[in-house]
């Protein structure tokens, strides 16, 4: 990046956990000025203070992802800042493993799903124009991971396993009565978890579209186990509190808010991570000072045509088509 400017970079999700660490480890270095897209903004001031953000590296813009409109007038507000654009964060994600029928977004389509997957879609597609005019050496697009999409993996093995199938769901609209984009029965965990896969695929899609054309660096990362963040805010009071045990002293897998924070802020602004297309992991049994590898996505996330077909269903969905 050069050193006579700030950079610019949106992050989603910033008023708690690894979106804000994120902020702050990137508005500590200085040379960066943070966009916090959030929902609620006095909740994402007061927690930008409540970190040590320091006042004048950050910026608080309305965005509520599972709102279309709303995404189109985030990008509209950040335009008029007359900020350059040098990577994007697309970290938010609700997670509602105990609801019993699906919760639909302003436009109609199940909540998980629009807001983790289709609200960044179109942000990612909207924000592509801004990043292409980034005067940094390498502007990037990076998208959370979670290693629950990939039945390979330990954590992705207790069911109920994602699976798009094919797509029958978004083919018929993804309205009621289609909930699932499978266009199977509803299950809270596994639209969080199908999500996941279509967040891995957009990163996928987004590589071989435009990656040789504008040179943008698109990448995903799963940063290791935060077990503690507001994710798991709807699950059940007891399972908040044992998680992080089990994860700290049974599996290993657990890091702190701040240091996955750390890791976003690595594969944001580090040289190292200038590959375009990767899943970087720092994998769930990371000893201390674990180093960050790529990792294989699921066999469902790598294929090739299902990442082409969802790009175009979505692109329907979201208006782009």
């Amino acid at each position: 990046m050069e050193q006579n400017r700030q950079s610019t970079v949106v992050i989603t999700g910033t008023s708690s956990g690894i979106g804000l660490q994120a902020a702050k480890a990137l508005a500590q270095t200085g040379q960066w000025q943070v966009v916090m897209a959030c929902r609620n903004l006095s909740k994402a001031e007061e927690a930008a203070q409540s970190v040590g953000i320091q006042q004048g590296s950050y910026t608080i813009i309305h965005l509520d992802l599972a709102s279309l409109d709303s995404v189109r007038q985030f990008v509209k507000e950040f335009r008029a800042t007359g900020r350059s654009l040098d990577a994007l964060v697309c970290n938010a994600a609700i997670y509602m493993p105990l609801i019993k029928e699906p919760l639909w977004s302003p436009d109609g389509y199940e909540l998980t799903v629009a807001t983790n997957h289709l609200g960044h879609f179109l942000l990612c597609n909207l924000m592509l124009e801004d990043l292409k005019r980034s005067s940094a050496s390498e502007p990037r697009l990076v998208i959370l991971g979670t290693v629950t999409h990939n039945p390979n993996e330990l954590g992705g093995k207790i069911p109920p396993r994602p699976d798009l199938g094919d797509l029958k769901g978004f083919k018929a609209g993804f309205k009621a009565p289609y909930s699932m984009i499978d266009g199977k029965k509803f299950e809270p965990v596994k639209a969080y978890k199908d999500s996941k896969v279509c967040n891995v695929l957009t990163m996928r899609e987004l590589h071989r579209r435009y990656h040789e054309s504008t040179g943008i660096t698109f990448s995903s990362l799963y940063p290791g186990c935060v077990a503690t963040t507001a994710l798991f805010r709807d699950h059940y009071p007891l399972f908040q509190k044992l998680f992080p045990i089990f994860q700290k002293y049974i599996t290993g897998g657990f890091i702190s808010e701040e240091e996955a924070g750390k890791r976003v802020a690595e594969v944001v602004a580090d040289p190292a991570y200038n590959q375009s297309g990767m899943y970087w992991s720092w994998g769930n049994r990371q000893k201390k000072n674990g180093k960050s590898f790529v990792e294989k996505v699921s066999n469902e996330a790598s294929d090739d045509d299902k990442a082409e077909r969802l790009w175009e269903l979505s692109a329907k969905l979201v208006g782009l088509a």
